[in-house]
C-alpha cells in the first residue's frame, strides 16, 4: 500500500483520488503502524516548511521516515514535501529540514511574480524514473514561493525557469521529488505518480 503521510499540511485527498484513479491501493494516514507497514510513503504538501517540519519532529516521524528510506522504501516529495527533504529552510527564519538531501530552501529573487502559480516546463537533464515515457519540456502545475537549492547537482533530474533554473525533479537512490503538484496537472501528471507507484 502507498501511504499518503497526513502531518497537518498538505492536499493529502487530492493525491489519495489520484492514485485511486490510476488503481492504486493508497491510504491517507499519520500511524506509524501504517507507515511500517507501507510499501511506499509520498509526502504531499501545501503551507509553511516550520509547520510541517515542527509537525514531523514533535510526532517522532523525522527517525521512522529515515528508517524507512534505510530500508529502501520509496518516498515521495511534492512541493513542500520535496522542500522538507533538505538540509535547511528559510522561510520566516531557519529551520533544519530532514537534510535528506544537502542544501537550502529559499525564496525567489528578482523582478517575478511570487508566488509562482500556474503552468510551467519541466526540461530534463540527466534519466529520470518519475519522467519516463513523458515528453521533455512538459508542463505541470506550481504553486511555490520556495525552492531547493541542492548542494550537489547530480540529484537534480528535472530544471524549471522562472527568472532562473530552478531543481523540480530531484531524485536519490529511494528519495524523489517534484516541486509541481502531479496531482493538478492532468494526464502527465498522473504518469509521475503511476511512473512512482510502478517503480
Amino acid at each position: 500500500m502507498i501511504v499518503i503521510l497526513n502531518y497537518g499540511v498538505g492536499n493529502f485527498g487530492s493525491v489519495e483520488k489520484a492514485l485511486r484513479f490510476l488503481g492504486k491501493d493508497a491510504k491517507v494516514s499519520n500511524e506509524k503502524i501504517d507507515i511500517i507497514k507501507a510499501s511506499k510513503i509520498i509526502l504531499p504538501g501545501v503551507g509553511a516548511f516550520r509547520d510541517a517540519i515542527s509537525f514531523l519532529k514533535g510526532n517522532k516521524f523525522i527517525f521512522l521516515i529515515r528508517e524507512m528510506i534505510s530500508k529502501d522504501i520509496p518516498i515521495l516529495g511534492i512541493c513542500l514535501g520535496l522542500q522538507l527533504f533538505f538540509s535547511e529552510d528559510y522561510e520566516d527564519g531557519l529551520f533544519r529540514g530532514l537534510d535528506l538531501f544537502r542544501g537550502k530552501v529559499i525564496k525567489f529573487q528578482g523582478n517575478v511574480k511570487i508566488p509562482h502559480m500556474g503552468w510551467n516546463s519541466v526540461h530534463k537533464v540527466r534519466d529520470s524514473f518519475l519522467l519516463r515515457g513523458i515528453p521533455d519540456d512538459s508542463y505541470f502545475y506550481f504553486a511555490n514561493s520556495y525552492y531547493a537549492l541542492p548542494e550537489n547537482n547530480i540529484i537534480t533530474r528535472g530544471i524549471t525557469n522562472y527568472g532562473m533554473e530552478f531543481s523540480s525533479v530531484v531524485e536519490y537512490g529511494p528519495v524523489f521529488g517534484t516541486q509541481f503538484h502531479p496531482e493538478k496537472s492532468g494526464e502527465i501528471g498522473l504518469k509521475v505518480l503511476e511512473n512512482f507507484a510502478n517503480l
